[in-house]
């Protein structure tokens, strides 16, 4: 290995301890429904109101974010758990499966948008940039829903975990 090189493993074992909140980001539309477990998302600006999500671009089935043109990002809350496992894929289950396990509404572009989510970011894609493995999606938020009280789901150490309060 060449001086300055880092391995992807030892990478993917420092980045485990990066905590970050679930999210499930789905999309609707010509190309078909989809949606995936994500903890790489965060804001861009409040002026416009923009996000960005990174998804695995080795996953074909992830252009359709791209050809749909649209997606929600959905913040889970601690109750979700099952439904973060199940948008992961480690369940096995299909599409359709893993979206039967919730109730899912739409706000303004179309994509999912889940119900008793802690927010929801609904976004048409103003600008995609593969980048390695990823494909970056940077989204302006075209409608927005939230709610209070609800602890949010975060992923750690390769699990997830809940915030303990004081």
């Amino acid at each position: 290995m060449k001086k300055g090189e880092i391995e992807p493993r030892s990478y993917r074992d420092a980045m485990a301890n990066f905590a970050g909140a679930v999210h499930v980001v789905t999309t609707d539309g010509v190309a078909g429904r989809r949606g995936v477990t994500v903890i790489a998302a965060c804001s861009v600006s409040d002026t416009p109101p923009t996000v960005l999500v990174c998804l695995n671009r080795e996953n074909r089935s992830n252009d359709r974010f791209a050809e749909n043109g649209v997606f929600a990002l959905n913040t889970l809350a601690s109750e979700h758990r099952p439904l973060a496992a199940a948008f992961s894929g480690m369940t096995g289950l299909s599409q359709t499966d893993r979206f039967a396990a919730a109730e899912w509404e739409t706000i303004s572009s179309g994509a999912p948008a889940l119900a008793g989510a802690i927010a929801v970011f609904d976004c048409r894609i103003v600008a995609a940039r593969s980048v390695a493995t990823h494909r970056i999606l940077i989204g302006r938020v075209t409608g927005l829903r939230f709610g209070e009280g609800e602890e949010p789901l975060l992923y750690f150490r390769r699990d997830y975990r809940l915030l303990e309060r004081d």
